[in-house]
């Protein structure tokens, strides 16, 4: 840990003029999801953002996607609107060109021996659908692993992507899904169920939460139904629902894992807030939703169109309400929050601990 974070994690862990979590910054010391590869076709660049960097990401025709800094050295403009050849990106204005390391290659009206510097370049991995960026010390993404995700690729299950945005700072984001005592939110789309707390761990860098459900009406949702089975019937009396659910940041990840009676895994979710504006209120989900196959064949095809409406409008609410609480925190001039939730508590503990302060005149603890 860094010097900051040492002392982040001792102002959090005192609870004692901690931070506000709203201006503690992502940690870029690891791998994070900046596009979908399916986003960037072969031949092509695109530009994305993490945390306010203009990131060019260059597919060749040939060999593995590359990331340089969004800018061309020469007149500042944005390398993604360049023109990939071989195993380079020429700039659109006057065709300066620069290699996956970043250094400039070729300026047409110059010669070889008078090559300026170049750009800066970001270690580049593609895995499981998604394209990563090491935005920290380029040193140590070798040491940092890669995320697991998901079930992707595994035939048991099959997986849905999503990756909406959301005008939000990324820490509400894992306070949402840690908390599941808010699913009053959805009592449209779940009918009326109750969260049971099972228990909690944590560690270092994680925390964990499980729970288990009661249906307080007759009410499932079809797609639920299909997955997991009917929720027996108990005409209007609370009726147990034998699935555990799992949630856990590992910190900068979370997932969502959800068990049957007998233990095995019918649902696995992954998901990682990327911050897109430079004081992070703003963040990018990438997201990967594993479910397992029914025993009947093709019916996780029939059913996949509903469940995907089914989750959309779940997230479409979380949504809103995770963007009410910033617009909170923007009106009220910081974090007036009353939780009293033990697990979330912990959570916010562990996003400052493992964050980094936030930079800028009105980014400092509150």
């Amino acid at each position: 840990m860094t010097m900051d974070q040492i002392t982040l994690a001792a102002r959090a862990d005192a609870g004692i003029g901690a931070p506000d979590l709203r201006t503690v910054d992502c940690d870029p010391d690891f791998w994070y999801p900046v596009a979908w590869s399916r986003e960037l076709k072969a031949g092509k660049t695109i530009g994305t953002r993490y945390a306010g960097l203009p990131i060019a990401l260059v597919r060749p025709v040939e060999g593995a996607v590359f990331a340089l800094e969004d800018r061309c050295a020469h007149r500042q403009v944005p390398l993604s609107k360049g023109t990939v050849t071989g195993q380079a990106v020429q700039c659109c204005y006057h065709g300066w060109a620069y290699g996956r390391s970043g250094r400039c290659i070729d300026v047409p009206y110059l010669g070889k021996g008078k090559l300026p510097n170049g750009v800066r370049s970001y270690p580049c991995r593609e895995q499981g659908g998604l394209i990563f960026i090491f935005p920290g010390d380029a040193d140590k993404a070798e040491s940092v692993p890669l995320p697991r995700l998901a079930h992707v690729g595994d035939p048991a299950f099959r997986t849905r992507q999503f990756g909406p945005r959301v005008a939000c700072h990324y820490t509400f984001m894992h306070e949402n899904l840690m908390d599941m005592n808010h699913q009053f939110l959805h009592r449209r789309q779940m009918g009326q169920i109750r969260a049971r707390f099972l228990g909690q761990d944590r560690g270092e860098d994680f925390v964990e939460a499980r729970y288990s459900f009661a249906r307080t009406d007759t009410r499932q949702p079809l797609a639920e139904a299909l997955i997991f089975g009917r929720h027996r019937d108990l005409k209007g009396r609370e009726q147990p629902v034998e699935e555990v659910v799992t949630v856990r940041t590992e910190y900068p990840y979370q997932t969502l894992r959800i068990v049957d009676k007998d233990g095995d895994l019918m649902m696995d979710l992954w998901v990682a807030y990327v911050p897109q504006s430079a004081d992070q209120r703003t963040s990018r989900a990438f997201g990967l939703l594993s479910v397992r196959r029914p025993g009947i064949p093709f019916l996780i095809d029939l059913i996949w169109p509903a469940l995907a409406v089914f989750t959309n409008r779940i997230f479409e609410e979380d949504r809103e309400v995770v963007e009410l609480e910033q617009q909170a925190w923007d009106a009220q001039g910081g974090d007036r929050n009353r939780e009293v939730f033990p697990v979330v508590n912990h959570l916010r503990a562990l996003l400052t601990r493992c964050g980094v302060p936030g930079s800028g005149p009105d980014r400092g603890s509150r």
